[in-house]
């Protein structure tokens, strides 16, 4: 099977590297040096490109940014390889290349296959190219919401499906749990509103304003106010279009364009020309008489009533009243009248919403505790394979005597949700508290590893954890960061031996000083300073041959000529060859 390999890595001003070069190849490598030389930065380097935190004090003194390059050969249609090219990244020939940068200032920039990305995207594709396992992650392991992660995970869909249906569950009865508080803690407060709503609307009904009556009573009022100014103005005007019975001899424009129609109309004949402005002043004329008409009829219906004057300024400051404070005006006094009945609905319903509430949430706690109870079995079920799993990886992690097990339990709560009969508190990711435990020898009674497991056991259990996943869900690159330590003797030559036997299905990075892992690795890296205390291009170089026996002699004694701890180092790497 085609797998993902993390084939090289460049690593400039960061902690102690200056500049350098780190050459991965499939298989197991093993990285090795001296203490400070800057091992671990071959493991916060490749965090860094996956996304982890950005630490500007990694920054190497005097400079400006820290920069980690990657190469990964990704086969095609992996979801990784999918995911890069939805963000616009180019593979180069199935690489992917990544790079991330960190300023002193704390800024930081990744990209990925020549795209710049969020930061968050190198986590996501994390997930399916490398896992990385450092002593922060064997304390992570006493946690017990990463024991039940662990279990979950191991689980697979026996878990994930209930656990699906279970999390929607959940967060439908923290709505609705949240909604009948709301309803029950506000009471007062929501029945202080409906009363205003009710008087607010009371009050408008009395009144029962028309849509567009405040602009049509100022109109009238204007015109009441001005009663005698606009008669007697309506009656001049009329006077002068058609003539004053008053007055016989006055002139009018009646008169006037009458006589100016007959003078043209005489000899329209002779010429069309003065035919047409005949024609337009009898037009005129016919307006006038239309215009005086009108005046005539306004002046005789205009109502100078001061009572009706009154009872119009009357209603008019019914409505001001409304329109203060309600609405700018009638038409938006009748909008909140609207949304006023629909609110008053709503609270009026309150007692049946929370009738109807009570049942729903009463039902998803039942429904509730049946899919908590599909979790609990089935994380029972996988528990025992995955403790069975762990057992047998120990055993050959030279504990030949341990047994891992699982204690599955859970809190009663008078208010939780009812599982086996009795009432449990609850989460979102169910009822259960999972808990590892350990017991190192026959007849030690099983405790939790936090409290039953030394720095070399807990280093062993998660590395068997990591093995037994490795057979269920796997990832194409492992990476190590000290996974041996507290582990001497026999039980570092067995941790050699499972981690190259996991080097056969996937690619296995070590930083290590114990030269009983080294030995086992298919390639080993050494990490060594130059005289200024950095590590530059030069200071990361495979070692072969020779090489390989003097460092694993100064990793045995401490002394690279020493021929006992040589002969030890070749026979270290013949019995690793001898096994493989």
């Amino acid at each position: 099977m085609v797998m993902s390999v993390l084939e090289e890595m460049r690593i400039r001003s960061l902690g102690v590297i200056d500049d350098a070069v780190v050459e991965l190849s499939p298989g197991f490598t093993a990285v090795t040096g001296e203490t400070g030389a800057g091992k671990t930065m071959v493991v916060t380097s490749l965090g860094l490109l996956l996304g982890g935190r950005a630490d500007p004090a990694l920054v190497r003194i005097g400079a400006k940014n820290a920069v980690v390059e990657g190469r990964i050969s990704v086969p095609d249609g992996a979801s990784a390889v999918l995911r890069a090219e939805e963000a616009g990244a180019e593979l180069d020939d199935g690489v992917l290349l990544i790079s991330r940068t960190v300023s002193a200032e704390g800024r930081s920039r990744a990209h990925l296959g020549g795209r710049s990305v969020p930061v968050g995207l190198l986590a996501e594709l994390a997930d399916d190219l490398v896992a990385v396992h450092g002593q922060t992650d064997q304390q992570g392991l006493l946690k017990l919401s990463r024991q039940r992660q662990a279990l979950d995970r191991y689980a697979g869909d026996a878990v994930a499906v209930p656990l699906v249906k279970y999390a929607g569950a959940y967060r439908r009865l923290r709505a609705i749990s949240t909604e009948l508080d709301e309803i029950t803690t506000r009471a007062r407060e929501r029945a202080q509103e409906a009363d205003m709503l009710r008087f607010g609307l009371d009050e408008i009904a009395a009144v029962e304003p028309r849509a567009g009556e405040d602009v049509e009573l100022a109109a009238e009022a204007e015109r009441l106010g001005h009663a005698e100014a606009l008669a007697s103005a309506a009656t001049a005007a009329h006077g002068a279009l058609a003539g004053n019975p008053e007055d016989p001899e006055g002139i009018d424009a009646t008169t006037l364009v009458a006589g100016a129609h007959r003078a043209l109309e005489a000899v329209r004949s002779h010429d069309a020309a003065l035919g047409a402005l005949a024609g337009r002043i009898g037009e005129i004329g016919i307006l006038l008489g239309d215009v005086a008409g009108e005046l005539a009829g306004y002046a005789d219906d205009l109502d100078a009533d001061p009572l009706r004057l009154a009872a119009v300024e009357e209603r008019r400051a019914a409505l001001t009243a409304l329109t203060r404070k309600y609405g700018e005006d009638v038409g938006a006094v009748l909008t909140w009248a609207e949304q006023g009945v629909a609110r008053l609905l709503e609270l009026d319903g309150d007692d049946d919403r929370l009738g109807e509430l009570t049942a729903e949430r009463d039902a998803l706690r039942a429904e509730l505790g049946g899919l908590a109870q599909a979790l609990t079995d089935a994380r029972t079920e996988a528990a025992e394979r995955f403790a069975a799993a762990v057992t047998a990886e120990l055993a050959s992690l030279a504990m030949p005597h341990a047994r891992v097990s699982f204690e599955i339990r859970q809190t009663e709560d008078p208010e939780g949700v009812e599982v086996g009969g009795r009432p449990v508190s609850y989460g979102p990711a169910g009822v259960d508290e999972v808990e590892l435990l350990l017991a190192p020898h026959p007849g030690a009674p099983p405790r939790p590893i936090a409290k039953g497991a030394s720095g070399g056991e807990l280093s062993r259990v998660m590395l068997a954890v990591e093995v037994v996943f490795a057979g269920t869900d796997p990832v194409p690159t492992y990476l190590f960061d000290e996974v041996d330590a507290g582990v001497g003797g026999k039980a570092a030559v067995e941790i050699g031996r499972r981690l190259a036997k996991l080097a056969r299905s996937a690619q296995v990075v070590v930083v290590t000083h114990l030269p009983q892992v080294a030995a086992f690795a298919d390639r080993q890296l050494l990490v060594e300073k130059t005289n200024d205390g950095s590590v530059t291009r030069s200071g990361v170089k495979v070692l072969e041959g020779e090489e390989r026996v003097r460092e694993l002699s100064r990793m045995l004694a401490g002394q690279e000529d020493s021929e006992t701890a040589r002969a030890h180092a070749e026979e270290l790497l013949a019995t690793a060859r001898a096994d493989r």
